[in-house]
């Protein structure tokens, strides 16, 4: 059995809220996401994941107050839009996402799309799994290149007061399907502050290329072991969740750790229900 305390301790480290292991700067961030492979932007309720919050400010909820140190994060955040440090845009569970930018490929190649800036969306459209309005949006920004969300939203033709969650959900399916991505801020709108967004395969030209020959096996198989390395043990269900894979799919994933000796599976976790996959060196 996979003692809680042995897992606790080993999540302060990969988490980066044990003492003396928070980040401090922009630089470290950045090393951090390559070191995790992809982390949340913030703590995600119901879902274990690293998240850049914790790993500045600690284990402790995001904080209110706009002036608390812990919101640094959105200065580094903002700084780096697009600027190939790390790919961030709504992936995971449509929230906030990291990614290093080695990894993107693998999330890229379990995509449906193939490099074709015209030709794939109207695909999925015409096959009825690409809402209007995400059609809308994308052939906005194809049109007209990178464009704030304001500007965004009037090409559109979605700036209707009833329109605005459509838009918003617009934008959240096309992110998480690596077809959109913010690449910077303006200062349109109200409040001066909004995303530029752009087409992925316009943005990183190259991404396209690099996933083309990873196969989904492979790119599962990757995903997973840079997940379980970042939370010691977990069980099938967390892929599912975290990834949106279907129950055969994590399986093969969990398979394939299993042959390579990197997990061990049939565990027991101190104080849980259910059975685990673990590192095979936190319960070798």
């Amino acid at each position: 059995m996979l003692s809680r305390q042995r897992l606790h301790e080993y999540r302060a480290q990969t988490f980066r809220y044990a003492p003396g292991r928070n980040l401090k700067s922009q630089d470290e961030a950045v090393a951090f996401v390559n070191e995790r492979g992809f982390v949340f932007f913030w703590p995600i309720q119901g879902v274990l994941l690293p998240n850049l919050w914790v790993a500045v400010a600690g284990d402790r909820p995001v904080a209110d107050e706009h002036d608390d140190p812990g919101h640094r994060t959105w200065g580094w955040k903002d700084a780096l839009l697009g600027q190939r440090q790390w790919y961030y845009a709504k992936v995971l569970r449509k929230k906030g996402t990291m990614i290093a930018m080695d990894v993107a490929p693998l999330f890229y190649a379990l995509t449906e799309n193939y490099g074709s800036l015209e030709d794939d969306y109207l695909t999925l459209y015409e096959q009825g799994r690409l809402t209007l309005e995400s059609k809308l949006v994308y052939e906005a920004l194809l049109q007209g290149g990178p464009l704030d969300t304001i500007t965004l939203r009037k090409a559109a033709r979605l700036s209707g007061p009833d329109s605005g969650a459509r838009f918003e959900r617009a934008l959240s399916e096309l992110q998480a399907d690596f077809k959109i991505l913010p690449v910077g801020t303006t200062e349109a709108g109200a409040w001066h502050y909004s995303y530029a967004f752009d087409i992925v395969a316009r943005h990183y030209p190259e991404l396209p290329e690099q996933a083309r020959f990873i196969g989904e096996l492979d790119a599962r198989h990757k995903l997973a072991e840079l997940y379980i390395r970042s939370v010691g043990a977990a069980q099938e269900r967390d892929l599912t969740k975290l990834f949106g894979w279907l129950p055969p799919q994590a399986e093969r994933a969990i398979e394939g750790l299993v042959k390579a000796g990197v997990v061990q599976e049939g565990e027991k976790v101190e104080g849980q229900s259910g059975e685990w996959f673990a590192l095979a060196e936190l319960v070798g």
